[in-house]
């Protein structure tokens, strides 16, 4: 058993492509630099992740001492002193090609003034994943031009996904429509509405930098996803038990025509053993809505060391290492998603994956979510809204007005740069 003082405690979101990378980039590091330490992952969901690493404070008194956090709670993790400042190191010893080596749109996020409280780990904006097989088969193309007198090709606006959600409606063949990341975990749902808000021209904050969800966009955005969650001849009938991760595999499982979900899931079809739908996947913008566009959201996964962490250099050390062209592009072989232009790039990654180089399209389109220190309760109050759209008849505008009635009685300000980015 190793000394308890030489164990790195490391917090890490649950996802097996996830764990398997992390394993072998440790054994790598502890090989080529005879580290005598030892590496505890624990791998948690989501609400079980932000309340060991920020709700109980797991980060800042040394229960843990390194973590996967979401740049949905960096802020937080920012104001409330969880993080180790990397800057110093960076200034120092930065991993190699640091930053240029990355897009500026995975390194904003996690920059506090001076300050720097997290690297890239796992990336991949919300895209629009479905069968290309499907829609490339001559049967179905015949078919569906007769039953609705135009051709079948991926939707650019919600009413067109909704349409061919429909026509491959078929439960007797284990084939569902479309699937919708619907549990609620304060995420998903959250996601979903931001992607309908936007897309239909929509924005979270008003022109004082305020979250205002009660606008005809956001009415208009909740009807729609009413009405396509509740319709059984268009959905799969599991949405409201999956997150993003379950309902990413039942894509790859072959029970799912198209959806919106991660890129990082059309990308895990392609390299994961059990996939059914290898070679099968194509890749495509966000569908519109009325007065809409195309857009994106970009969430990301850093790595951050805890403020009460007890062994930062070898941490950092290690972070260095894990950072490397080769094993960014080793996380995506095993079905994350690398975050260095390198690896978005690189041959091999797109042999195997032939839209990986989209990735970069698909931040150009990429909003982020507002940076503000009190995040996680405006998206609780927003999961809540979205759940009673779904689970009840309420008019959607008293739901609105009501959740925008608690989202006023929060205390406490957006921070200075609280404003939804439009990556460019």
């Amino acid at each position: 058993m190793p000394e308890e003082n030489k164990i790195i405690r490391f917090a890490v979101r649950a996802f097996g492509p996830f764990e398997t990378a992390l394993a072998k980039i440790w054994a790598a590091y502890r090989q080529q630099t005879n580290c005598s330490y030892e590496l505890e992952m624990v791998p948690l969901q989501l609400h079980d992740l932000h309340e060991a690493i920020l709700v109980k404070e797991g980060l800042k008194n040394g229960d843990w001492d390194l973590a996967h956090i979401n740049t949905d709670w960096i802020t937080e993790a920012y104001k409330t002193g969880a993080l180790l400042d990397l800057a110093p190191f960076l200034q120092k010893n930065p991993p190699e090609d640091y930053p240029q080596g990355w897009t500026n749109s995975l390194l904003g996020m996690q920059q506090f003034g001076s300050a720097v409280v997290g690297l890239p780990f796992h990336d991949g904006p919300e895209c629009l994943i479905y069968r290309k097989d499907l829609f490339a088969d001559p049967t179905e193309q015949a078919a569906y031009q007769q039953r609705y007198g135009t051709e079948l090709k991926p939707p650019t606006t919600w009413e067109e996904f909704w349409q061919i959600a429909r026509f491959f409606q078929r439960p007797e063949q284990n084939l569902y429509g479309a699937v919708f990341a619907a549990y609620p975990d304060g995420h998903n749902t959250v996601f979903d509405f931001c992607l309908q808000l936007w897309s239909r021209g929509g924005s979270l904050l008003d022109a004082t930098g305020h979250v205002n969800i009660n606008t005809p966009a956001a009415r208009a955005g909740l009807e729609f996803y009413r009405q396509i969650l509740r319709d059984i001849a268009a959905v799969h009938p599991r949405c409201a038990d999956y997150d993003s991760v379950q309902a990413g595999m039942a894509f790859a499982r072959g029970e799912v025509a198209l959806m919106v979900n991660w890129f990082g899931f059309a990308s895990y079809c392609e390299v994961a053993q059990d996939s059914q739908v290898k070679g099968q996947v194509q890749i495509a913008p966000v569908p519109q809505g009325p007065g809409g566009q195309a857009v994106s959201l970009n969430v990301y996964w850093l790595y951050a060391i805890g403020s009460g962490n007890k062994h930062q250099a070898v941490i950092y050390d290690f972070l260095k290492f894990a950072l490397q062209p080769a094993y960014d592009k080793l996380l995506t072989l095993e079905g994350g998603i690398g975050c260095r232009l390198s690896t978005w790039h690189d041959p091999e990654v797109n042999a195997l994956i032939p839209y990986y180089h989209k990735l970069e399209n698909l931040h150009q389109h990429a909003r982020e979510l507002p940076r503000r220190s009190d995040w996680a309760q405006i998206a609780a109050i927003l999961d809540e809204v979205v759940l009673q759209v779904m689970n009840s008849d309420t008019a959607i505008d008293q739901l609105l007005q009501e959740g925008q009635s608690q989202i006023n009685q929060l205390s406490g300000k957006p921070l200075s740069v609280s404003k939804e980015i439009n990556i460019d």
